[in-house]
This record gives C-alpha cells, structure tokens and sequence, in this order.
C-alpha cells in the first residue's frame, strides 16, 4: 500500500515528479560525469560513454525543469515522455554495460546495477502516476 501511496501523493502534485526526476537525473549526472570519471580505473567504464550519460542525464533535468515550470493541466503527457525517456537511457546504460562488459569491474557492476533498479522504479512510478484518475 505504501507504495500505492507514494504514487497517490505525487499525482495530486505532479510537479513533485519533475522535481524528484530532475534531482535524480542531477545526481546521476554528477556521479557520472565527475565521480566515475575521477576513478574510471575502479569502475571500468570509459570516460567517453561516462561523459554521454551524464550529457543525457543533464538534459533530463533540464527537461523536468522546464515542465516544472511549465506544465498545468496536460502534465501526464509530460510524465509519460520523460518516463520513455527514462527508459530509453536504461536501455542505452545496459547497453554500454553489455558492451564494456570485459572492462567493468565489481564497482561498476554495482553502480549500474543501481541505477538501473533505480529507473525502473522511478519509470513505473511515472507511468503509474501519469495513468492514475483523480475525480476533481
């Protein structure tokens, strides 16, 4: 039910979504671009694919920025974009995990691997909210 809840709360105040996907996307960014970069050698990702992500992840939260500002009535279309969005960079993430697979080591398996888990949740969170009716 808890759950249910969280999802309840952030579609009565969609702007809570934006927010709490821009802040994550800035946090991904920043672990991205600067953390992982710093210490590629303990995490094996390339600095190249490293600098892609955080790149994407500064756009999202450029994107929930704007619809935070932006955005009234028609915001569950706002949701499901960036949810789609959402998607496509965990796709693309496992991806280049797949792809440097040979140079990833144990703390890069894991910070994916969070993240990842972390966009799936955030991704049904986003549809969930976008999908749910509240009788005004």
């Amino acid at each position: 039910m808890m759950f249910q809840d969280i999802i309840n709360q952030l579609a009565n105040n969609p702007k809570r979504i934006f927010i709490l996907d821009g802040f994550g996307a800035l946090v991904s960014a920043f672990f991205l671009g600067i953390v992982l970069v710093k210490f590629e050698t303990y995490f094996g990702m390339p600095k190249k694919e490293l600098y892609y992500l955080a790149g994407a992840a500064c756009l999202f939260a450029v994107y929930d920025l704007i619809c935070y500002f932006k955005t009234n009535k028609n915001w569950r279309s706002f949701v499901k974009g960036i949810a789609w969005i959402n998607m496509i960079y965990c796709f693309v993430s496992l991806g280049l995990v797949i792809f440097n697979w040979e140079n990833l080591t144990v703390l890069g398996y894991v910070y994916f691997v969070i993240e990842i888990i972390i966009l799936i949740v955030m991704i049904n969170i986003e549809f969930k909210a976008a999908n749910t009716v509240f009788e005004n």
